[in-house]
């Protein structure tokens, strides 16, 4: 059996921190939580085994307290006695007992995106994310879903009308056939043309949405949309909602290069831009060209609104997978965020062009003051460990601060070579990282 060589020298950390193992051996997790009594519980997203469950560890020791969910598990987040457990369109809730209950279903998770883990807002809602069902609003030759639901596709958050471009590709559910070309159009099923002035309705659940229900399910709403893969939110102290969007990729059929992965005050009731912005930039600017030479267009005729901007951009293929406010003086500046980068999701072999080196697969810091960004932990040779076979970070997914004031950092382990979305079981980590006397 495969076994991760771990070695916490290799990462480069910022001065004044100390970083080491806490937990190994673990199948693709993808977050943890802590109880009120200091019990650690662990999502195991289902990526390696196909089995998705939830561990919880005491003395040491890890047990399985609940399983039978819908690979994956996206996050698990906890309140009252309560385990909330997002996995593909469904939200469940763990009580105490072991009694389980799903309070939000039939979500549109089942294409390239997943719904997110849950947050509690002050007043205690709780929000998701909603990811959409392809990477720029056209179902293509690289939705790996199409032969099983052929029918999928994404839908929006409000009227809109569209410019009604198709777009052409061998046609995938007809393959014994060597001449059948399918013509697709955006906000359609695979297969399905568009004509100019079609008038898409708004959806409550959204492709790309952000929502908000009661802590029981009920009364689900919208808050907004326009997202790609919100796939992480969180409230600051102060009641007001943060969230991270992971941009477009330069693949399928309406392919867009050059667009970053953004971290978002969020404004309710507004749309955000996809499929037609990145960043709050037109995708028909030359910038989002991709190596193809096909200049994307613009699918709406009518925009909602104006794009909000991002409160800052991070490189493409950063992959923001989750974020924490640190409100603890002794580890670090008040109010700062630090934010886990999972790395690029696109399809490939080291050699072929996927972007390892330059973001992605490492923890950062936002000043949120500033407004920059700045690396936290990294591999001191800027590549996962993988890669470079070193001991270090592969791909962090999740980050939150224990009640001993440190910070954890949950990484999902090794993938399978070309293929980001199935993972290599026992090489997930949970890293600790505490405050030295060293100052900073």
């Amino acid at each position: 059996m495969f076994e991760r060589h771990l070695d916490p020298s290799d990462i480069y950390i910022l001065r004044g921190y100390g970083i080491e193992v806490f937990i190994n051996n673990l199948d693709s997790p993808s977050s943890m939580v802590f109880d009120e009594e200091g019990n650690i519980l662990i999502s195991d997203s289902g990526r390696a085994t196909g089995e998705p469950r939830i561990l919880k560890s005491a003395n040491g020791h890890l047990e399985t307290i609940a399983e039978d969910f819908v690979t994956p598990i996206s996050g698990i987040n906890y309140l009252n006695g309560v385990l909330y457990v997002s996995h593909r369109g469904f939200i469940t809730k763990i009580y105490k007992d072991g009694t389980r209950q799903n309070i939000i279903m039939g979500l549109p998770s089942n294409g390239d995106h997943v719904n997110s883990p849950v947050t509690f807002s002050p007043d205690n809602k709780l929000y998701f994310g909603q990811g959409t069902v392809t990477n720029s609003g056209v179902v293509g030759n690289d939705n790996k879903w199409v032969t099983v639901s052929p029918l999928l596709c994404d839908y929006t958050g409000d009227y809109v009308m569209l410019n009604g471009q198709n777009f052409l590709t061998d046609n995938i559910l007809t393959e014994a056939v060597t001449d059948d070309p399918a013509l697709t159009g955006a906000f359609s099923p695979y297969g399905i043309p568009n004509i100019e002035f079609e008038i898409r309705r708004r959806y409550i659940k959204a492709s790309g949405s952000i929502l908000r229900a009661n802590l029981d399910g009920s009364n689900l709403e919208q808050v907004a949309w326009g997202f790609r893969d919100p796939a992480f939110l969180n409230f600051d102290n102060s009641g007001q909602l943060y969230s991270v969007n992971n941009g477009f990729n330069p693949v399928g059929s309406r392919p867009i290069e050059n667009a970053s992965d953004d971290f978002y005050y969020i404004t309710p009731n507004q749309w955000y831009g996809w499929p037609d912005f990145s960043g709050g930039e037109p995708v028909d600017s030359p910038r989002y060209t991709p190596a193809t030479g096909t200049q994307p267009t613009l699918i709406f005729k009518n925009q909602p609104n104006v794009p909000p901007r991002p409160y800052v951009r991070f490189p493409p293929n950063s992959t923001l997978s989750s974020f924490q406010f640190n409100y603890n003086r002794s580890f670090s500046t008040y109010g700062d965020v630090y934010v886990t980068e999972f790395g690029s999701t696109i399809d490939g072999h080291f050699g072929e062009g996927t972007p390892y080196a330059g973001s992605g697969h490492r923890v950062s810091k936002i000043d949120m003051k500033a407004r920059n960004i700045s690396t936290f932990a990294i591999n001191k040779n800027g590549f996962p460990s993988s890669i470079a076979r070193s001991g270090g970070l592969e791909r962090p997914v999740h980050l939150l601060f224990g009640p001993d004031g440190a910070m954890y950092i949950v990484d999902m382990g090794y993938n399978l070579d070309g293929d980001p979305s199935v993972f290599i079981p026992r090489t997930g980590v949970v890293w600790r990282v505490y405050r030295t006397a060293e100052s900073i």
